[in-house]
């Protein structure tokens, strides 16, 4: 997983509150074993219409978000169930951040499985970086994940919490297999007193 330490990018305003997994990603698209690929099912019943067609009103589908790698929406993002292709396909269409009010558990947890920072902040400021979007096309936003800062134009400028381990997590690039892995040493010599410890005798079949 690549590194999270700061990043910069477009901001994408997706302007809908409660956006659930199914809408992130339709059930068809579940098929695939790969964590790649989905990206171009993202968001599909909303940037296509029902002949496959982009729909031009969907923001995603507006020349300048091509390459928004921030993503910008209301409260309760990502609730629904707990697939976790739904930040798969968003990874995969470039998202590296996702600022809201509020996420739904689960599908906050997964994203810093995935190399994908969720943020979280008032609605106030959602609301005030909604109106910079809205004025400034192609606003982009500078995340710093170390001093947990975000900066923009026009003085925008906030802090936001994420929780140490995660943090880590994302600057180290790893996931929670891969942090656990290296203390293999650890828990080797763990195991290895362990086996001694509960050693038992096996009593021979006579029959």
């Amino acid at each position: 997983m690549k590194p999270f330490i700061a990043h910069e990018g477009i901001v994408v305003p997706l302007d809908r509150p409660n956006v659930d997994t199914d809408a992130i990603l339709p059930k068809q698209f579940l098929k695939r074993v790969e964590k790649k690929g989905y990206g171009k099912y993202l968001f599909f019943d909303w940037r296509y219409h029902d002949n496959q067609e982009e729909n031009p009103e969907f923001i995603l589908n507006k020349h300048v978000y091509k390459k928004a790698s921030i993503l910008l929406t209301r409260k309760n993002f990502g609730s629904g169930s707990s697939r976790e292709h739904a930040p798969w396909a968003l990874k995969d269409f470039g998202f590296r951040v996702i600022i809201a009010p509020s996420f739904a558990d689960i599908f906050y947890n997964n994203c810093f499985k995935n190399g994908i920072l969720p943020i979280v902040i008032s609605e106030t400021l959602v609301s005030d970086l909604f109106e910079n979007v809205n004025r400034v096309e192609g606003y982009t936003l500078r995340v710093d994940l170390d001093s947990q800062t975000i900066e923009g134009k026009h003085g925008f400028h906030t802090r936001f919490e994420v929780d140490s381990f995660r943090k880590e997590m994302l600057l180290n690039g790893r996931d929670e297999i891969s942090m656990t892995l290296q203390e293999e040493e650890l828990i080797e010599k763990f195991e290895g007193k362990h086996n001694v410890y509960f050693q038992f005798d096996v009593p021979e079949n006579k029959n």
